[in-house]
């Protein structure tokens, strides 16, 4: 009976230390026991139903307008895959404080058809995986139009880290944006990101950018796993 309570012991503990995860990940996780940040029938979403549906799991839009949570969200783990067209522009959304007026309000990690001409020539805050209109990607992974990528978002405090397809393509202090009109490197940043960075709370709803500029996006397997410390 020991014996059988000692291995017991050592498969929990074992078990345990599996769970936990490094922040920033190091590799994109196994989420197989992480919450949906979507109900299947999208109860927990604020949208429009002529726009947003899911069928087989995947989640696209008819129009430009976003798909936002119930919930505020501040340290968390955001873990998706998304599939690009022809010159998508997309993005997820983070740290919203007001879904009306959200642009200023908000963090975008674009999504972008980078093997188009017209992104693949735009600024590399305007590309794939970058903060947009702030900080661009260490490099371009994103894959061409059809295939599927993987996003992990990690979200801690004032931290920020983007993994695009397993390269951790961005690591933000957003406290170092002070300034709503240039980034710290001295770039310019877009008039409509009217909000210095620092000053947005570290706490808000999770969205998802619709069909915007007339090229789709699809999203699956959209995956969330909440933070109480440094480890989870």
């Amino acid at each position: 009976m020991q014996k059988l309570l000692f291995v017991v012991l050592v498969a929990l503990m074992i078990f345990s230390c599996a769970e936990k995860i490094s922040v920033p990940p190091q590799t994109h996780p196994n989420t197989g026991t992480w919450d949906d940040v979507f109900a299947p029938d999208l109860s927990n979403a604020v949208y429009a139903d002529t726009v947003w549906s899911v069928t087989d799991g995947v989640l696209t839009a008819e129009y430009d307008e976003n798909i936002w949570t119930t919930a505020d969200y501040d340290n968390f783990i955001l873990d998706l895959e998304f599939k690009t067209a022809d010159s998508t522009n997309s993005g997820v959304i983070v740290y919203c404080s007001n879904i009306d007026d959200w642009i200023p309000n908000s963090i975008e990690i674009q999504i972008a058809d980078d093997h188009s001409e017209l992104w693949a020539n735009a600024d590399g805050t305007w590309q794939c995986g970058a903060i947009f209109g702030h900080l661009a990607p260490t490099k371009s992974m994103v894959k061409k139009p059809g295939e599927w990528n993987r996003y992990t978002i990690t979200c801690h405090d004032q931290h920020i880290w983007v993994m695009l397809n397993g390269e951790m393509i961005i690591e933000m202090d957003k406290s170092l944006w002070t300034s709503a009109t240039t980034n710290p490197d001295g770039s310019e940043i877009p008039e409509w990101l009217s909000r210095p960075l620092a000053e947005l709370p570290t706490k808000g709803k999770i969205g998802l950018q619709g069909k915007h500029a007339g090229a789709p996006i699809w999203f699956r397997n959209i995956k969330i796993k909440v933070m109480e410390s440094a480890r989870i």
